[in-house]
C-alpha cells in the first residue's frame, strides 16, 4: 500500500498519477491567470497552505509571461524558504483569519488544504476567508467517498473507526512517515490529520463556486470549487 501511494503521490516525478491530475487541474487554473492578465497586465496569487515545488505544473516562463506573484501562507511552523523570489513570498498566517483586507489579491488558491484545518467551525472560517480575500478562486480537496485515502496513502482507512485507525498507525508506517507512531499521541496525530468533504460539504462551504469532479477509474476522486 505505502508503494503504491508513493507511485500515485510523487508530486517530484512528472510521470506519477498525482503529478498528470495536477497538470490536468491546472487548466481552469490557468484560464483564471490569463482572464486577469488581460485585465491587469499582472496577476496577484495569495496560496493559503502552498508551496513553491506545486507551481512547478505552469513553470517560470508562464509565471514571468503572464506578471505572476504568489504569496504563501502557511503557519509558521510550516513556512519554508522560497527559492525563486522574483515570483514568491513567504509569509505567516491562518487560513481561518487572513490578515488582509476583501479582495486583496486577483486569486486566492488552495490545494488540498481545507480537509486539515480541523472541524467544521474551522472549515467554516477559512471557505469565508478564501472567498473574501480574492474576487476570483481556485480550491481543490480530496472526495471522503473516494476509497483512497491521499494522506495515509492506504485503501479505506479515512472510513474506519478511529481506534482501528489508531492501532494501523501504530503498527504501520502511513504515508510519507518514516517509523511507526511510538505512542497514542504520536498514532492520534496520523489519525486526526485530515478529516475529508464530500459533495454536499464542498457545495455548502462555496455555494457561489463552480464545482469540477475529478474521477479516477470513474470514481469521483476530488473536487474542485472555482470562482472565475
Amino acid at each position: 500500500m505505502r508503494s503504491i501511494g508513493q507511485i500515485i503521490g510523487d508530486y517530484d516525478n512528472p510521470n506519477s498519477l498525482g503529478s498528470k491530475f495536477r497538470r490536468r487541474r491546472s487548466a481552469p487554473l490557468r484560464r483564471m491567470i490569463e482572464a486577469v492578465y488581460a485585465e491587469k497586465g499582472e496577476v496577484r496569487i495569495l496560496d493559503v497552505g502552498g508551496m513553491e515545488y506545486y507551481w512547478d505544473m505552469l513553470g517560470p516562463d508562464y509565471l514571468t509571461q503572464h506578471k505572476v506573484t504568489i504569496d504563501l501562507l502557511n503557519l509558521k511552523d510550516d513556512i519554508r524558504p522560497v527559492k525563486n523570489p522574483e515570483f514568491f513570498r513567504a509569509i505567516e498566517g491562518n487560513g481561518c483569519e487572513l490578515p488582509f483586507p476583501d479582495n486583496a489579491y486577483d486569486i486566492c488558491h488552495s490545494n488540498s488544504v481545507i480537509e486539515h484545518v480541523g472541524n467544521w467551525h474551522n472549515k467554516l472560517s477559512f471557505a469565508r476567508e478564501t472567498t473574501r480575500v480574492a474576487p476570483r478562486y481556485f480550491h481543490q480537496t480530496p472526495n471522503f467517498w473516494f476509497p483512497w485515502e491521499p494522506h495515509q496513502s492506504m485503501a479505506f482507512y479515512h472510513w474506519l473507526p478511529a481506534p482501528m485507525q489508531l492501532w494501523i498507525a501504530r503498527h504501520h508506517r502511513l504515508g510519507w512517515a518514516k517509523t511507526k507512531a511510538q505512542t497514542v499521541t504520536d498514532g492520534m496525530w496520523a489519525v486526526e490529520h485530515a478529516s475529508m468533504l464530500d459533495r454536499t460539504m464542498v457545495d455548502s462551504l462555496f455555494p457561489n463556486a463552480k464545482i469540477i469532479v475529478e474521477h479516477f477509474v470513474g470514481l469521483p476522486k476530488s473536487f474542485v470549487a472555482i470562482r472565475a
